[in-house]
């Protein structure tokens, strides 16, 4: 299927006839850097005549794989970001994630359906340099290494993992017009964001939220999926375009009865706590599962008033540390690996 441009469409500053952007994808993944490479092979895949692209999964809750993306769903969800955030043609816009992943992937569909203006930079943690831009998505990393930066760009989306709590009062000080996703690969990058400081998300337009017997989010978006995709991620709803996410049920943690959910904990002790960690379970003769705290650091003592917010449930029975977690390819942490190193 010929893919339609949209006239105001710009890559690095130049427009493109569809001939002229098949040439130009043939030359950046002949010649191009390693990241053009990555550009110049999805715009191929683009361009051709099949109805869809093959993805990868980033690997954050399992093992990667390839999954077979419709590119009209993937032109529709360009469509809805771009009804959300107000996107106009000629707006421009940066790309600096890597066109391997659907994120990266998504600012170029984005750019073509929606005439947008893209640059694209050899992606990095610090990302932005001196030029403005009306919209670019980036990775916490990124975020983190750019704050002095931020007021570069109009409207930030942040994807890729949870923004954490020091992080959304470090975007929150910067006044900066900052947004966190909630999606996956399989549902063709976000399907709801929420505004940093904020507590629920709200879904894009067309599409449709509820809950599942084990109370895990079910996501209905005809144009995106024919299928309804059912999540391992626990939610409370709040109304028909809203829900407030609590964790994932495989990290749940039942101790003497009590459901804990890691994220939750996590989100309290980030406040405290300045180096990588996650909340994980451990089995328990008395409790079934206790709470445990792994801290990617050397050994050092913690004072006992870091865990003052939390609920005496809440509360780590077991402080471990590693020197270094396992990390996905995008870099987010694996806990299930990371937690075998301490085996």
């Amino acid at each position: 299927m010929n893919q339609i441009i949209h006239p105001d469409f710009k890559l690095n500053g130049k427009s493109f006839t569809f001939i002229e952007l098949l040439a130009e994808a043939l030359y950046l993944k002949e010649t191009g850097q390693l990241f053009e490479k990555e550009i110049g092979k999805f715009l191929l895949d683009w361009l051709n005549n099949e109805s869809f692209i093959m993805v990868q999964t980033s690997g954050s809750t399992g093992k990667p794989k390839q999954i077979l993306l419709q590119k009209s769903a993937m032109i529709a969800s360009a469509n809805a970001t771009g009804l959300f955030f107000d996107l106009q043609p000629k707006n421009t816009a940066l790309l600096c994630l890597s066109a391997n992943y659907i994120a990266g992937k998504m600012m170029l569909v984005r750019a073509i359906t929606l005439g947008l203006h893209l640059d694209t930079i050899n992606p990095n943690s610090a990302p932005l340099q001196t030029k403005k831009y009306h919209f670019a998505a980036m990775v916490p990393l990124q975020v983190q290494k750019s704050l002095s930066k931020l007021h570069l760009v109009d409207i930030v989306l942040i994807g890729g993992t949870k923004v954490s709590y020091s992080l959304s009062e470090s975007i929150l000080k910067t006044n900066c017009n900052a947004f966190e996703s909630y999606g996956m690969t399989e549902t063709i990058s976000h399907i709801a964001i929420k505004k940093i400081g904020e507590l629920s998300f709200t879904v894009l337009p067309n599409i449709t939220v509820s809950v599942d017997e084990r109370s895990c989010l079910v996501i209905e978006a005809v144009e995106l999926s024919k299928e309804k995709v059912i999540t391992n991620d626990i939610v409370e709803i709040l109304n028909a375009t809203q829900f407030i996410l609590k964790g994932r049920i495989d990290n749940v943690i039942n101790s003497g009865g009590i459901k804990i959910f890691p994220e939750e904990v996590e989100e309290i002790l980030a406040k405290f706590i300045s180096v990588p960690f996650f909340v994980a379970r451990k089995p328990d003769e008395i409790l079934g599962e206790k709470v445990i705290l792994v801290l990617e650091a050397t050994p050092f003592a913690i004072d006992n008033s870091v865990f003052s917010e939390l609920s005496k449930y809440q509360i780590p029975k077991e402080i471990l540390f590693l020197e270094s977690f396992e990390r996905t390819e995008t870099q987010k942490i694996n806990r299930k690996k990371s937690l075998e190193k301490l085996v």
